[in-house]
């Protein structure tokens, strides 16, 4: 498929800015591929559609307040750093974005708040990239709780035009957020609440998780008109042994097995044993998915509304089948579903 072929116009003030008040209370579009039906509906009558044995997999990666503002040694001049990912931490060596990039070279000093975390720039990697090594004289636990206070939540300024406020922090992040290493949330699971976990276990339905640590190569904007061309940047992953055994249980019981986010569907589907089932497996993926493919583990999607040419579109569109998706975000634009990372879900299935 083509890069075009993804191409159609949202409006921008669909893009939410906001989350709803209640997590659970976002619209909801149903998707039904076998007969091309659309219902709509609210989030927490997703309950509806599963039963006893339905397997959700969920992504329980932790997001990172990765964007941190400090100034350069001297000058004193105002920087932006995004951190993208830790390279050692014996040596405190991070892989970062800087702006303004111009200004920041190797061998700068850049310092951050009041506190005494300073970082030297040690190579340079792209136009914008980044190696440092954070120069803190403190235990691990006392630097990740530096970067904790100092650093603001990373929602993507490119797409939400606004400032970051305190309540991001929390509606940033799933509640079953585990393992700290995203720098983007997986935001199909931002609309569930222990409540609507509750009653799904109470129905019999079974969540398990997965990691698969978000990197902002996954919003990288694709610049190849054959698809084919383009290279996603690696994540690392890890599906645990639990997880494998209730989805292989549901696939050999002809169950539903749930993705819950396209990262969670690029995770299982990285990691698939000869006979279609599900394999216990970490380390890192560039898997990308367009139409069309094959799936071998999940049967069922739960997704958020992505922008026009993103990459999570093109696996969105793989899933529900190209004709019948675009279709359903042609219908989306119409009836003023809220997109992107605080918007509106839908069910593929």
């Amino acid at each position: 498929m083509k890069l075009s072929d993804f191409k159609f116009e949202v409006p921008k003030k669909l893009i939410s800015l906001y989350p709803t008040d209640n997590r659970d209370e976002s619209r909801l579009m149903v998707v039904h591929r076998d007969t091309g039906e659309i219902e709509h509906r609210v989030f927490k009558d997703i309950i509806e559609y599963f039963d006893e044995g339905d397997v959700f997999v969920t992504n329980n990666t932790k997001v990172f307040p990765a964007r941190l503002y400090g100034n350069k040694e001297k000058t004193g001049a105002k920087i932006e750093v995004f951190l993208l990912r830790e390279l050692n931490q014996e040596l405190r060596l991070w892989d970062v974005l800087v702006d303004p990039a111009r200004k920041i070279r190797v061998g700068n000093k850049l310092y951050f708040g009041d506190s005494d975390l300073v970082a030297e720039v040690i190579d340079n990697t792209t136009s914008r990239g980044r190696t440092i090594r954070f120069l803190f004289d403190g235990t691990d636990e006392e630097f990740y709780k530096t970067i904790d206070t100092l650093g603001e939540t990373p929602i993507l300024k490119d797409f939400i035009d606004r400032k970051v406020e305190e309540e991001d922090r929390e509606r940033y992040q799933t509640i079953y957020a585990e393992h700290v290493g995203a720098v983007a949330a997986p935001t199909a699971g931002l609309h569930f609440t222990p409540h609507l976990l509750k009653r799904l276990e109470i129905k019999g339905v079974e969540v398990s998780p997965i990691t698969l640590h978000i990197g902002l190569g996954t919003f990288r904007q694709v610049d190849v008109e054959d698809l084919t061309k383009h290279k996603m940047d690696s994540e690392n992953y890890d599906i645990p042994e639990k997880t494998v055994d209730l989805v292989n249980g549901a696939i050999e019981a002809k169950k539903r097995v749930v993705a819950v986010g396209t990262t969670s569907l690029k995770t299982v589907e990285s990691s698939v044993t000869a006979s279609n089932k599900l394999k216990s497996s970490s380390g890192w993926t560039d898997k990308f998915i367009i139409p069309p493919y094959e799936f071998k583990i999940a049967n069922a999607l739960i997704t958020n509304f992505h922008l026009p040419e993103s990459t999570l579109l093109m696996t969105t569109a793989a899933f529900g089948g190209y004709d019948l998706i675009m279709k359903a975000y042609k219908e989306a634009v119409k009836e003023k579903y809220r997109f992107f990372s605080y918007g509106d879900a839908m069910l593929i299935l």
